[in-house]
């Protein structure tokens, strides 16, 4: 129980309980200290610690603090998953410098798994409207040494944001409450409130550019809902589908929120739709044996579909 991703664990817990108790602070705003306080050189670890053991000694701290003040939108990527769409990214992406959104950064976990990832190829930029999760999420950047870009709001508002090459995001599920930003969208309900995960999926298409790729974490049973075909429709205006893929339930503490991974491409004048679409399944990512099936499986589609 020594490794140095642990260590680095005990030493952000340590100093952020004793915050904790002498402000009686939440533990969330008491890790946001501890990591200014780190930037600030004013506490500091003992050295080794890799970029991947801080961010996963971070994601510990944050787990903790959630679940101390649990709220439904503030829901981490597990890092499997995360994981999964960094492999994702590697395969499909293939420019040397590229630069990566994600409009639902939350505390950056999944942005920063994959920048770590690909260490040194991506730029990015995270939208938050959370105030606390996004100063988490650039304290966590900066202490990481990726180089990200946070921006303050609501993220279906409009952005200042340039076309970017890859998105990916943990889209956030439900209604968007705010009908008259959500008319603006070609995905707006017919009637009532429209679904924030179809309006994310718009604006993030949006702001890729021409022939770029999404990796969107989706809800299981997005093209079965009642706005499906709606869907169906504006992706085939814009977008190429590269892959549904299925998540293994066991990712989630309730088989009700089961997701997948909605892999799709921007079009571009002269960029073809892949001659099938991959659908695919993806096994318990504990078990080695599958998953080199399943990586096999990916990567014999892209030979036929990509290259």
């Amino acid at each position: 129980m020594n490794s140095t991703m642990e260590k680095t664990f005990y030493f952000i817990d340590n100093h952020t309980t004793k915050i904790q108790q002498e402000q009686e602070n939440a533990y969330l705003e008491s890790l946001l200290t501890t990591t200014e306080n780190w930037l600030d050189g004013l506490i500091k670890p003992e050295a080794g610690a890799s970029k991947e053991d801080i961010r996963k000694a971070l994601q510990l701290a944050v787990l903790k603090g959630m679940k101390e003040h649990v709220q439904p939108h503030h829901q981490m990527t597990p890092d499997a998953l995360g994981l999964l769409v960094g492999y994702l990214v590697e395969l499909f992406v293939k420019k040397e410098q590229a630069v990566i959104l994600d409009p639902a950064v939350g505390t950056g976990n999944l942005l920063l798994t994959v920048m770590n990832y690909l260490d040194g190829r991506l730029t990015g930029a995270g939208v938050e409207l959370d105030d606390l999760l996004i100063r988490l999420a650039s304290n966590a950047g900066n202490l990481i040494e990726q180089p990200i870009t946070f921006y303050l709001q609501d993220a279906l508002q409009p952005l200042l944001i340039d076309p970017v090459d890859v998105v990916v995001s943990d889209l956030p599920v439900g209604y968007y409450p705010d009908e008259e930003t959500a008319g603006t969208y070609e995905l707006k309900a017919d009637e009532g409130m429209s679904f924030a995960h179809h309006l994310f999926i718009e604006q993030s298409l949006k702001h890729t550019a021409e022939g770029g790729y999404l990796f969107f974490i989706v809800p299981k049973a997005l093209f079965e809902s009642a706005q499906a075909s709606q869907l169906h429709s504006f992706l085939k205006k814009h977008a190429h589908i590269q892959s549904v893929m299925e998540l293994p339930e066991s990712l989630f503490k309730n088989s009700a929120h089961a997701k997948g991974i909605l892999v799709l491409q921007k079009k571009q004048e002269g960029v073809k739709a892949p001659k099938e679409v991959l659908l695919a399944r993806v096994p318990n990512m504990s078990k080695p044996e599958s998953m080199s099936k399943f990586f096999s499986q990916v990567t014999g589609w892209f030979k036929e579909n990509k290259e």
